[in-house]
């Protein structure tokens, strides 16, 4: 498990991370989701010690990752693809890292093979692609067999097919029990493969649960009802908490579950020709929840100048945190 208490993270005058607190449960993926310049890379940094920070905590099975006696063996991470030596092979550079870790160098043969980089593994590193140095972060993340894992973007630069192998990556690793935790700007694959996610912006936590609820609670989800006494329901929805917006005829109603929309009309003897639940889609959630935290916005929506202006400070420490 990955537990964050209290965790805040500024560089000079820049609040990269405030009093971050969250945890991350095996068994599932766990999403974690926020703009640009949020504080995702340097709060994943900080979990895995190569940043100090400022006040609060971030623990890994109850430690300082500094303090684990076989970190390789207890955690493995992707946070920066390009971080490899050129001039290394593929296995050269897993190798040294198992060197590095202790891990059984039996191991480097079984992981290139997982990622499906076998065929390439004595070519060197500085002519891979960003989709080919992705499968080997992962490779070098699965080295020593951890039961907890973070993927910093893991599916930047793959083809289709490739993001489909991540993705059941993931969900195959978190189904053998292992703590998963994994960042990206993708909603649609986030959506495809995490249960439970967290979601910050400008350093601080903004949501914290399942999908489920996330996006039920968007403006974007809704019951569409149609029944033949529209005015007579509308009026009886409203009285049980329901809102109401009409399109062609129908009732779109929020804050009401199918369920109880269902009992309502079999109590009041209201027949209904339809019924159907309709669910937000992630990407939805995000931005109503992030809104008002995007540091980095177009002006195709009306945001003013001051909107637009960004602090570079942060922006820089970003980049070279990533």
């Amino acid at each position: 498990m990955i537990e964050v208490r209290g965790l805040t993270k500024r560089f000079g005058e820049t609040l990269a991370v405030d009093q971050l607190s969250f945890q991350v449960q095996p068994g599932i993926v766990t999403g974690f989701l926020g703009p640009n310049g949020s504080g995702k890379s340097t709060t994943m940094r900080m979990i895995m010690g190569l940043d100090n920070p400022t006040a609060g905590a971030a623990t890994v099975n109850g430690k300082d990752y500094r303090e684990l006696s076989a970190p390789m063996h207890e955690v493995g991470a992707l946070l920066d693809a390009k971080a490899v030596h050129g001039g290394m092979t593929a296995e050269q550079h897993l190798r040294w890292v198992a060197r590095a870790g202790k891990v059984s160098p039996g191991r480097v043969p079984a992981v290139l093979e997982l990622v499906g980089l076998e065929k390439v593994a004595d070519r060197r590193t500085g002519g891979f692609s960003l989709g080919m140095m992705q499968r080997l972060g992962i490779a070098t993340a699965l080295l020593g067999d951890p039961k907890v894992l973070m993927f910093d973007e893991p599916v930047n630069g793959l083809d289709p097919e490739g993001i489909r192998w991540v993705r059941n990556l993931l969900k195959q690793l978190a189904s053998e029990g292992r703590t998963v935790f994994v960042s990206s700007h993708l909603m649609s694959e986030m959506e495809a493969t995490a249960e439970h996610v967290i979601v910050i912006g400008r350093g601080r936590l903004i949501a914290d649960g399942s999908i489920e609820a996330l996006t039920q609670g968007s403006t974007d989800s809704y019951v569409r009802v149609v029944t033949p006494k529209a005015n007579e329901f509308a009026g009886v929805l409203e009285e049980e908490g329901g809102r109401i917006r009409r399109e062609d005829g129908a009732l779109l109603v929020r804050d009401l579950g199918a369920p109880a929309i269902g009992e309502l009309a079999a109590a009041r003897g209201i027949a209904l020709h339809e019924l159907s639940p309709h669910r937000a889609r992630l990407e939805a959630a995000f931005f109503e929840l992030t809104r008002d935290s995007v540091e980095y916005q177009s002006r195709e929506d009306g945001a003013s100048p001051d909107d637009v202006a960004v602090t570079a400070a942060a922006l820089a420490q970003e980049e070279e945190t990533r």
